[in-house]
């Protein structure tokens, strides 16, 4: 099978407590997971893992085909913000995800991730970490948002693909959360759908050029 993994990566950090946090997150999960597990064509081109990252990061949901599942696990928050903790688990879960894929027999695409934070990373290692990422041979595209206090240079070192930052503090952090469930459901659904209809001949990555309430980021500016 031609397989494109999706890896939603998501800040449990202390600030994103509540239900305008994490509880957002929560209440859109099974949205996700339903518009994507009842579609046999998305199901079958694509693979989905949730990691949760604060002072440590974690693989809350291993990499798996989500008409297999009955439900996803919840996020909850608490303690620091490390970049470095979650881009090093990313490198060896993604080394990992792909190696044993491929093993089975799959084609498996470049791995996509959907990063998100409300702040500024709080350890010195995660450039570092970041620059591993990006250079072994299964690095990802990596589309990344950040909300409430989110800073715009840090949003757009971390992606490699797009970067989007909410637009202004009229936007509630709850709507933007939900707009960035929508974004990443919406890029699983057509990604797979462009997929099926191309037969793995000149697919493209699809990703939304621009998502309510965020403004998108020029990847270009030093």
């Amino acid at each position: 099978m031609q397989l494109l993994p999706f890896y939603m990566v998501c800040d449990e950090s202390g600030s994103m407590a509540g239900p305008e946090g994490v509880g957002t997150i929560n209440a859109a999960l099974p949205d996700l997971h339903h518009e994507i597990s009842t579609n046999p064509s998305v199901a079958d081109k694509t693979r989905f893992a949730l990691i949760g990252f604060s002072t440590q990061a974690t693989v809350l949901q291993p990499l798996a085909d989500l008409s297999e599942l009955t439900q996803l696990p919840a996020l909850s928050a608490g303690g620091v913000t490390s970049f470095g903790a979650v881009f090093r688990l990313l490198k060896d879960t993604i080394e990992q995800d792909v190696t044993a894929l491929k093993a089975e027999g799959h084609d498996v695409y470049r791995p996509v991730v959907f990063f998100l934070s409300d702040g500024i990373p709080t350890d010195d290692g995660w450039q570092a970490a970041l620059k591993d990422l990006n250079s072994f041979r299964y690095a990802p595209k990596i589309i990344a948002f950040g909300i409430s206090d989110a800073d715009a240079a840090t949003i757009t070192e971390v992606a490699n693909f797009k970067a989007f930052l909410q637009r202004d503090q009229s936007v509630s952090p709850a709507l933007a959360l939900r707009e960035f469930a929508s974004s990443l459901t919406r890029s699983i659904v057509s990604s797979a759908t462009s997929m099926a209809a191309q037969g793995g001949d000149g697919f493209q990555l699809q990703v939304d050029e621009q998502v309510p309430g965020f403004t998108s980021l020029s990847l270009d500016k030093l």
